[in-house]
């Protein structure tokens, strides 16, 4: 059906753009690498970096790095006010919106990581990093029924909070 093949090929495209993303501070960066993406997929793959991102920071803390959240909420503050001077060019009225809106997403998720430097949280296992809306790249969990037309063998968008 249509609605399976425009599935399948945004599944592609995220893919591509969430493969892309792991490049940001290398090949591309991130205030460039957006123009390649719709707004859509851009936020998508950029909150599952985020995700996994904070996730290492919380393993790093774990296995001892005193700094990691503090390193990365500098990693994030940074990424924003590259944003923020590449707003403030000459762009055209759609990838200016479609900046300003990973801007605001950005700010909010760099708020979370202050948030678990000045309340010292340095587990996973947290509750307030557990009630945050976190977006993992993997295959679908055994047994869930996501409404998907992604292949067992293939690794998806999964969209969790507060789950135990």
């Amino acid at each position: 059906t249509l609605e399976a093949h425009v599935r399948l090929m945004l599944r592609e495209i995220l893919e591509a753009a969430r493969t892309t993303a792991d490049n940001w501070e290398m090949d591309k960066s991130r205030e460039l690498w957006l123009e390649d993406y719709c707004a859509q997929i851009a936020l998508l793959a950029s909150q599952i970096i985020w995700t996994e991102e904070t996730a290492r920071a919380f393993e790093d803390m774990e296995s001892g790095s005193e700094t990691a959240m503090r390193d990365y909420y500098k990693v994030n503050d940074d990424r924003i006010t590259r944003l923020i001077k590449r707003v403030q060019g000459p762009l055209n009225s759609n990838l200016r919106t479609k900046i300003i809106t990973v801007i605001t997403i950005d700010v909010h998720s760099r708020d979370v990581v202050e948030g678990f430097v000045v309340q010292k949280v340095t587990e996973a296992a947290d509750f307030k990093w557990g009630s945050q809306l976190r977006f993992y790249w993997q295959n679908c969990p055994p047994g869930d029924d996501l409404v998907s037309f992604t292949h067992e063998d293939q690794k998806t968008c999964v969209i969790r909070i507060c789950d135990w």
